[in-house]
């Protein structure tokens, strides 16, 4: 079956159009609320949210739905996404609740749910509420609504989780570090995280006035960061999201580095700490898993450390399933999104952050030499406008090149043709080891598209 609502990361859409409205997030709350009630005489829901405005109005309708269900509902007030996910656990709920679109501007708004182990949900559930959404609601008797409730200090319990997954015997002392929150969720929490931890901490980036988050600041727009790592003479820099799940990292030179790259430093000072205490890798450190954008200089990387590498679709949910599946700990994509699920069960920016920076510390060097002298291959992205009716898919001169150029790249290169999801549009990368061959063999494969 197909979903109607829900995407990739929950429901997402333009506050004020369907079906990011107060009467649909109503209709949504009172669905999910029966949904649980199937398995669970009385839930109890927790509500998280970022800082955009509408965050007001569908925290009240997710509230109202969820009581008219008969579900208790606490709420958190504005906490990161993996935060969320965090206290559903710890608080032993029923079900997580965040309201944010994530890195997308302020009129954007979004709903996405996390089980009672703060994990995703998976297809069927989100299939089961649709069903649910088309079916008449059952307002309970007044005696059987659920209550509301505030959790005293949500943000505080998540500051110190954050701090735990950090080694105690290192700190952060000495450490000059730019921490940008987005305007967003961890516009508080961030700061005090790294300030706690013995860091001098510079905040930019945590002044939300519920239309600034996302904007010009934050992981998706990292110009403010680097400014403000210059302008301070900063050690670091730190980048998180609206909703605090990805992050970008900066260097004292004004270097960036991406999802990719934070994700080999993780993994691979996972396997140099066991290998310092003579234990034998795990099972649950035998691979990684990135997505089929990963560039292929980390899968070399890693695959050089004996680590296995496979791919999962662009997502961290496929990053998820795919971990799930082989029973591994770690994997990410380039966007910044990272999964340590020996630290928590969701992508968190923060403690992702935390785990680049203790294999820093550790060691004392620069994140540049963590890296142990990677250079990220080159990739060429070409978008080439389909013609209606085109079949890509039976393209025979397009299967052909596709064939001559992976001969032609060897190893050293890889090609990626896919579908955008939303125009009519082929994707075609190609990576190799220097810029011009990657442009040329990208504009090999396009040629051969447009060619009448």
């Amino acid at each position: 079956m197909t979903r109607q609502y829900f995407g990739t990361d929950g429901i997402r859409g333009t506050v004020g159009q369907p079906p990011i409205t107060p009467d649909f997030v109503l209709k949504l709350a009172h669905a999910v609320g029966r949904v649980l009630k199937r398995t669970e005489e009385h839930p109890t829901v927790l509500i998280g949210k970022d800082t955009r405005i509408s965050g007001y109005m569908l925290e009240s309708a997710l509230e109202s739905g969820f009581n008219s269900a008969g579900v208790d509902v606490v709420l958190l007030g504005p906490v990161p996404t993996p935060a969320v996910a965090y206290l559903t656990r710890a608080q032993r709920a029923s079900l997580g609740v965040v309201i944010s679109a994530s890195h997308n501007p302020f009129p954007d708004n979004g709903i996405k749910f996390f089980n009672a182990q703060g994990s995703k949900l998976p297809d069927e559930w989100e299939l089961a509420v649709e069903e649910a959404l088309k079916e008449s609601p059952v307002w309970v008797d007044s005696a059987s609504l659920g209550k509301s409730r505030r959790l005293d200090d949500a943000a505080g319990r998540y500051i110190e989780f954050c701090k735990s997954t950090f080694p105690h015997d290192l700190t952060l002392k000495g450490l000059k570090i730019v921490v940008d929150g987005a305007n967003g969720a961890a516009y508080q929490i961030a700061p005090t995280v790294f300030h706690e931890l013995g860091a001098d901490v510079i905040a930019i980036g945590c002044t939300p006035d519920g239309l600034n988050i996302n904007k010009d600041v934050g992981a998706t727009h990292p110009q403010a960061l680097l400014a403000a790592v210059k302008a301070h003479g900063a050690d670091l820099g730190v980048a998180l999201d609206g909703d605090a799940d990805r992050l970008q990292l900066a260097d004292r030179t004004g270097r960036l580095f991406n999802g990719d790259e934070l994700l080999y430093i993780i993994a691979n000072e996972r396997l140099r700490r066991l290998e310092s205490k003579g234990m034998a890798r795990s099972a649950e450190f035998a691979g990684v898993v990135g997505t089929l954008m990963t560039n292929m200089a980390v899968e070399l990387a890693l695959q050089s450390r004996g680590f296995e590498f496979v791919r999962a679709k662009v997502g961290d949910r496929y990053v998820l399933e795919e971990l799930t599946k082989r029973g591994w700990l770690l994997g990410g994509e380039g966007s910044g999104h990272l999964l340590t699920l020996d630290r928590h069960t969701t992508g968190d920016g923060l403690v992702s952050a935390l785990q680049v920076l203790a294999a820093s510390v550790r060691h004392g060097c620069e994140l540049a030499q963590l890296l142990d002298g990677i250079e990220l291959f080159p990739q060429t992205l070409l978008n080439v406008r389909l013609r209606p009716g085109q079949d890509w898919k039976n393209h025979a001169a397009l299967a052909a090149e596709i064939v001559a150029v992976e001969k032609a790249l060897g190893s050293d290169g890889r090609v990626l043709v896919r579908p955008s999801g939303t125009e009519p549009l082929l994707r075609l990368m190609v990576e190799a080891r220097d810029a011009h061959t990657a442009q040329r063999m990208a504009q090999r494969l396009a040629d051969t598209l447009t060619s009448v």
